[in-house]
């Protein structure tokens, strides 16, 4: 296992893409090149991501219809990830093509802002959900827009101040000591990103649970009326999308918690094999984002088969919603 650069040959701290460190009187420059394939995986993540989210930020840029409070979150959580995994790439790029410690900052700046802008932009498209169910009749507001810009404007605030901070001097390039699982974040940095990371997923949890409860209580209120049965297709699709958010926060939790928890309790001296084990599913969320959020709802389905094929099947035309479009 290579060891990477962190102020010495044994530093164990996982550096995306620093180059390694020799006693040698050359410049970084001239160092041998030596490529992490972890470092493949991620740039090929990365590329992955970008492209699989530009879709969605194209279709939504260009058609005037998808303007709704719904279709602007979706769009940030798109817009995220699409920089989330340019910044993957930049990263890999600078790392072993430019080979310049103050670029990788400057990248190591955009994937903590992306990422940390498309963990609250899924907090953002829960909140919206659940008020949506909640104020059914007033939702389609101008208060209610006003509110999705505020949210909006405070995400991407709050993000791009948390990726200011290794820029902006709060990094381990100078003190081994201080660094967590990734190179140069510090521990106490990384330490604020899991705990923030935990509250939110929390917060999420107890709307989604909210968000259940609503949806089971409208379907028995509407069996009552109708006086369906429990086995009516009415129930089985209510089932479905109470089954269709459990989907989306386990997988939520299944990318994000094991490396949220590994950062919180390892620091630099930790092998880098557990810090990208842990890391590289992270990036996967990003992968699936767009395939929970976009492309199965109907709207931008209309769209990408308009742009794509210049035409919508009717099929996907006539489809109705149903509960597990939630």
């Amino acid at each position: 296992m290579m060891k990477w650069a962190s102020g010495g040959p044994m530093d164990n701290s996982t550096s995306l893409g620093m180059f390694p460190v020799e006693d040698s009187p050359l410049p970084p420059s001239q160092l041998p090149l030596l490529v992490n394939p972890w470092d493949i995986v991620l740039c090929s993540s990365g590329t992955l991501i970008a492209c699989e989210n530009a879709l969605v930020v194209l279709v939504i840029w260009q058609n005037p219809a998808l303007r709704a409070p719904m279709f602007l979150l979706i769009g940030s959580l798109a817009l995220a990830d699409l920089l989330a995994g340019l910044g993957l790439v930049l990263h890999f790029t600078c790392a072993y093509l430019l080979r310049s410690e103050s670029a990788q900052l400057l990248t190591v700046g955009l994937v903590v802002a992306s990422f940390s802008a498309s963990v609250f932009s899924l907090l953002a498209i829960t909140i919206d959900r659940y008020l949506s169910l909640y104020y059914a009749l007033t939702y389609n507001s101008e208060r209610t827009a006003a509110f999705t810009y505020t949210m909006l404007l405070l995400l991407w605030g709050l993000s791009l101040c948390l990726g200011l901070l290794p820029v902006t001097g709060v990094n381990c390039l100078d003190e081994q000591a201080t660094c967590s699982v990734v190179r140069p974040l510090t521990k106490n940095n990384i330490a604020v990103l899991s705990i923030s990371f935990l509250l939110l997923f929390g917060l999420m949890l107890q709307l989604y649970v909210q968000i259940c409860k609503i949806v089971m209580r409208h379907a028995h209120q509407i069996a009552l009326q109708h006086h369906f049965l429990a086995a009516t297709p009415h129930y089985v699709t209510t089932r479905k999308g109470v089954s269709t958010l459990a989907i989306i926060l386990g997988t939520f939790a299944a990318c994000w918690m094991p490396f949220t928890v590994y950062s919180l309790i390892a620091d630099y001296t930790y092998p880098p094999l557990y810090t990208y084990a842990t890391l590289v599913p992270a990036t996967y969320n990003s992968v699936i984002n767009p395939v929970i959020y976009a492309f199965r709802n109907q709207e931008i389905q209309k769209a990408l088969w308009l742009v794509c094929c210049g035409c919508i099947p009717t099929s996907v035309a006539h489809r109705a919603r149903t509960p597990s479009d939630v």
